[in-house]
């Protein structure tokens, strides 16, 4: 048992210190004064797990395991949820949790901002859900901040790095700890952004 404790404080310790956001150009400065800003989701050429599969064939080998071991309707519930989550839970947690942790307001039908927020995931891996031993999901991402009404204007561009979705007894539903991913990206953005604003 002592084993098995030990192990878990391992993996979780591992993650804590692997995961980060780090600019990879501009600087937060921009935002000092704003109140308010847009936030726009993509999801294309993320690539999936160890071997950076494609979402198409992520889809088609999720499916083709879910089929196996619970039939045809089992998957093609997975693969509803999943356009769900993209769609919808992926962004709501980004959200919920950037305006949790600063005081600009953001949000994706927000029309009159200076600038936008546009986060897109470059890596996904789903982890599993063991009970006593799970692996968490992690996410790699690209968020760049942009002028409204000039995108071409990039302000800030800033990679996300091995964000962790789980929590300490684990998350069985594979999207739902893929959306924890998006919280806990979304956290340290606008922990690192508001650093800046403080400290101005």
């Amino acid at each position: 048992m002592k084993k098995i404790v030990l192990l878990i404080l391992v993996i979780l310790f591992t993650s804590l210190t692997a995961q980060r956001v780090r600019v990879v150009s501009g600087d937060y400065k921009f935002l000092k004064d704003q109140k308010f800003i847009k936030v726009v989701f993509k999801f294309d050429g993320v690539t999936f797990a160890k071997k950076k599969i494609s979402e198409e064939q992520y889809i088609k080998d999720r499916m083709e395991d879910i089929e196996q071991s619970g039939g045809k309707e089992e998957a093609e519930k997975w693969r509803k949820d999943w356009e769900y989550s993209k769609e919808t839970s992926f962004p709501d947690k980004f959200l919920a949790s950037w305006n949790k942790n600063i005081d600009i307001k953001a949000a994706t039908n927000i029309e009159q901002t200076k600038y936008t927020l546009i986060v897109e995931p470059t890596w996904i891996s789903q982890g599993w859900f063991g009970g006593v031993i799970n692996e968490p999901a992690k996410l790699d991402s690209r968020m760049t901040f942009v002028e409204t009404s000039n995108p071409g204007n990039v302000l800030l561009v800033v990679e996300g790095v091995g964000a962790t979705g789980d929590n300490v007894i684990g998350i069985p539903n594979h999207n739902d700890r893929i959306a924890e991913c998006y919280a806990k990206t979304s956290k340290m953005l606008a922990l690192k952004a508001n650093h800046y604003k403080e400290k101005k």
